[in-house]
């Protein structure tokens, strides 16, 4: 559980940090609490898993990344995990997973996204990826990214909603 100052920090940073040259000083400031208190809390909610990290969410159009594209793989399954590692290290590539076939319609197992300028450059990256996975590549697709679709997480209410009466569907 989150104590009523914990959920404070959350709510005033869910959303990013101030946009200032020493944003967690000005964040504390915000909250009335030191800076020192501010960031021991974020490290113990970090430990706890409450956060996973604090980190730059970029929009890849407003960078100029135009042709993001998540590459899928059909991997032979006695080497995915070591290739998808290999791939997954790539400078080009943001995130790389493996997720199980859906057969008959759907065999990839290796999914790498990729940031490029052009359908040139991500085309030359998937090239990249390919030489990779060598021949333990069975086949792969490009899906083109039109639109963000989603780069937030989870979002806490400024106030802990009330707690219903306990009854047949309380937890």
């Amino acid at each position: 559980m989150l104590d009523p100052l914990d959920r404070r920090i959350l709510v005033a940073s869910q959303d990013g940090l101030p946009l200032a040259v020493e944003p967690f000083a000005e964040l504390a400031r915000r909250l009335g609490i030191p800076q020192a208190e501010l960031l021991e809390r974020l490290r113990r909610l970090r430990e706890r898993g409450a956060i996973r990290r604090i980190a730059a969410v970029p929009n890849h159009y407003r960078l100029g990344f135009l042709a993001n594209a998540m590459t899928v793989w059909d991997v032979d399954d006695r080497e995915v995990s070591r290739l998808g590692r290999e791939v997954g290290a790539l400078p080009f590539v943001s995130h790389c997973y493996r997720r199980p076939r859906r057969l008959p319609h759907w065999p990839y197992d290796l999914f790498a996204m990729v940031h490029g300028r052009s359908r040139a450059e991500t085309e030359a990256f998937r090239a990249r990826i390919v030489e990779v996975l060598g021949p333990a590549c069975r086949g792969g697709d490009v899906l083109y990214s039109r639109r963000i679709l989603k780069k937030t997480g989870l979002r806490l209410a400024p106030e802990p909603p009330e707690r219903a009466e306990e009854g047949p569907c309380s937890a």
